[in-house]
This record gives C-alpha cells, structure tokens and sequence, in this order.
C-alpha cells in the first residue's frame, strides 16, 4: 500500500534586475512570497485527496457488484491522498479486465465525471 502524497514547492531566491537607459538606470528586486510554498502545498494535499474519494465514490456505480465486495476494497485499500486507488480483492484485475459488461469501470467513470472531478479539485487548490 502506498503512502499519501506530500507535495514539496521550491521556490527560487530573490533576483535583482538592473536595467541602464539614456535617461538613468533602473533596478527591480524580484522575491517570492514566504508563505507560498506552505499554502500550497497544503491545497495541492488535499485536492489529491478530494480526486481519490471522488473516484472511488463514482466508481461505485460502475463497479461489478455481486456480494459489495469489490466495492468496498476500493476503499479499504486506498490511502486517500496518495494518488493511488488499490482494489484488494483477489479477483479485482481479473474482473476489470475481464468482465463482460463492466469491465474497465475506473476508465468508463473519468470519462463520464473527469470534468467536475477536476473542476472541484482546482478549488481545493486554490486555481
């Protein structure tokens, strides 16, 4: 099982920029904000967690059900924030490959909901 994600933001140091022109010259200091790289690392964090909930949630009616098994191993073998659903079962692969009329449900459900998955994670991010 993987772990959740942490997301590291480097921001450069401050430039100066010196400029000469026929009238004098002229000097610009560039520096980053100190409290950038925290706000969003944190925004990052918990979009990645709001895009894994909200792809296990909509899988669910994807999902092949016969005893809700395969569905809940969605989320017992998630790390939410990770960037990884894992479906523990033994049978999960077989099944998503295999399977006559719901085969491939993680693909049929981005393509269904991709739009609003990403929508709402922009406003977790702060974009």
């Amino acid at each position: 099982m993987s772990a959740k994600r942490n997301f590291v933001i480097q921001t450069p140091r401050g430039s100066i920029y010196t400029v000469k022109t026929a009238n004098g010259t002229v000097t610009a200091k560039m520096e980053w904000n100190q409290g950038f790289s925290g706000r969003r690392e944190a925004g990052f964090s918990k979009a990645q967690g709001f895009i894994d909930s909200e792809c296990i949630r909509r899988m669910n009616p994807e999902t092949p059900r016969l005893t809700g098994v395969l569905i809940k191993s969605a989320t017992l073998g998630t790390v939410i924030g990770s960037g990884e659903i894992n479906q523990i079962t033994p049978y999960a692969r077989r099944q998503y490959y295999e399977h006559k009329e719901k085969s491939r449900w993680f693909e049929r459900m981005k393509n269904r909901h991709k739009d609003s998955i990403l929508k709402g994670a922009q406003q977790y991010a702060g974009g």
